[in-house]
């Protein structure tokens, strides 16, 4: 008892009461005086590239896909790449609210909202990019298995139609799982609100909730189911897209450890964006009392750990190659060496399994600008993992005679740079409408902690007192 007591001090720090948990968080979404300049400054940077998103997409369908880099040999580019890194970044967000939620975590709760979202605007923006590299967008439904007189019916069989169906129920459960955790801080802001439109708003998002004991036990089962259906959902999407690769017969992608190794990969990903963005959101907003220096050391943790499993993927994919035999997957290992793309594949291994080893060292996990730096450096690296693993497979293939160079174009970069623009513009948008912390449970969370340093100190003053051998 003594253990849990010493960790909860460490999730919630300083003088709190429920008042003072549910007025500091809901204070950012009441008023516009705690948003500062660092927050304006993003939202306009985000709203700049979410022009420049529109402008590629417009020009993208008007001229088709050709205006990208994609060509014989390297058919699939940044469109595929961004894809993939877009989906691994939501991971870390279910994992957070589902898996850590079903092992009874408590540290989840100061970061799981804000994970969620980051969810939700991920898989968004990897979304676009397999629906416009069809080249007929608005033709997308034929992808779905439809009633139609034409008797036309999907190919079960293409990577394309799995990640339809992976990427939509993925995000179908992410937003009623979001959607739902929301409902009784929407009932929160509604009974704190003073504006009629703000009033009538949250009251229409609360959806009645009054907090009763027959709300709560709903809402404690449909949370639970979700969670269960979440933590499958994780496992299985980023699988499945990593089938895209492993079930062909390229060199490079054909190979069975890409379905725990795009996982791992996700996670690790995942973790380095929510530490990239959570880091100022709780500078400017003071919240250093709510996610605190222990939730970015068990953050730092989980990167470790995931980051080592990547880099354990890495060298398993040498000793593949040289153990195989197969002299397809020994020239493509020794083109990833020294190749002309060989530049990326070294600054990859720098990113990816060395640059975070400095997290072995507490003092490094509690250094903020450390912690911040190399998040930043993984996020890189693991968009280079993709890189290495699309382009720089097919671009030299079985055949000297059809070899080519895979360059990305100025239209490539507008969309990559648009969909970060229009994500970080929405993780803006959110922080400003939305408790980006969990208002309930974080007052759950207060209240466990006063339990249990109740029960503590009397377990201490037991012995003393009367009651002692009782």
């Amino acid at each position: 008892m003594a253990n849990d007591a010493i960790v909860q001090d460490t999730l919630i720090e300083g003088e709190q009461t429920y008042e003072t948990i549910t007025e500091r968080i809901s204070r950012v979404v009441m008023s516009w005086k705690p948003h500062g300049k660092g927050f304006y400054s993003l939202l306009l940077i985000g709203f700049l590239f979410v022009n420049v998103l529109m402008i590629s997409i417009g020009w993208l369908l008007y001229k088709g896909i050709g205006i990208w880099g994609n060509n014989i040999p390297a058919a699939w580019g940044f469109d595929i790449i961004n894809f993939v890194w877009w989906i691994g970044i939501g991971h870390a967000g279910t994992l957070i609210s589902a898996i850590l939620l079903l092992m009874r975590q408590k540290w989840r709760m100061s970061i799981n909202r804000f994970a969620e979202a980051m969810t939700i605007f991920a898989v968004m923006c990897a979304g676009m990019y397999p629906l416009l590299h069809t080249g007929r967008p608005w033709v997308a439904y034929w992808l779905f298995p439809y009633p139609n007189v034409l008797a036309v019916w999907p190919n079960f069989r293409s990577p394309l139609v799995w990640d339809v169906f992976a990427v939509s129920t993925y995000f179908t459960v992410s937003l009623l799982f979001w959607g739902i955790g929301l409902i009784p801080d929407f009932a929160s802001l509604r009974d704190r609100a003073t504006k009629p439109s703000m009033k009538l708003v949250y009251g229409v998002l609360s959806m009645g909730w009054r907090g009763s004991a027959y709300h709560w036990e709903r809402y404690n089962q449909a949370y639970l189911i979700l969670a269960g259906l979440s933590t499958p959902l994780v496992l299985s999407v980023h699988t499945i897209v990593s089938f895209d690769f492993a079930v062909s017969l390229v060199p490079g992608w054909h190979t069975t450890v890409f379905p725990p190794y795009f996982v791992a990969g996700a996670v690790y990903a995942g973790f380095a964006m929510v530490l990239t963005l959570g880091i100022p959101a709780r500078n400017w907003y003071n919240l250093k009392q709510y996610i605190t220096d222990k939730h970015i050391d068990w953050m730092c943790r989980i990167m470790l750990t995931t980051g080592l499993i990547v880099f354990y993927g890495y060298l398993l994919e040498i000793f593949y190659a040289f153990y195989s035999a197969n002299i397809y997957e020994r020239f493509m290992m020794m083109n990833r060496f020294g190749g002309p793309y060989a530049p990326f594949y070294w600054t990859l291994i720098f990113c990816n399994g060395v640059a975070p080893q400095i997290l072995w060292w507490k003092k490094a996990r509690y250094h903020i600008p450390t912690v911040f730096g190399v998040s930043l450096i993984v996020s890189l690296g693991m968009w280079l993992e993709r890189f290495i693993i699309i382009p720089v497979s097919l671009h030299r293939d079985f055949l000297p005679s059809s070899w080519g160079y895979y360059s990305p174009t100025i239209w490539d970069f507008g969309m990559f740079f648009g969909t970060i623009g229009f994500f970080l513009f929405m993780m803006m948008l959110f922080i400003r409408f939305l408790p980006m912390i969990s208002i309930f449970e974080m007052r759950e969370l207060f209240h466990h902690t006063q339990h249990e340093e109740h029960a503590h100190s009397h377990a201490v003053a037991a012995p003393a007192g009367t009651g002692g051998k009782e």
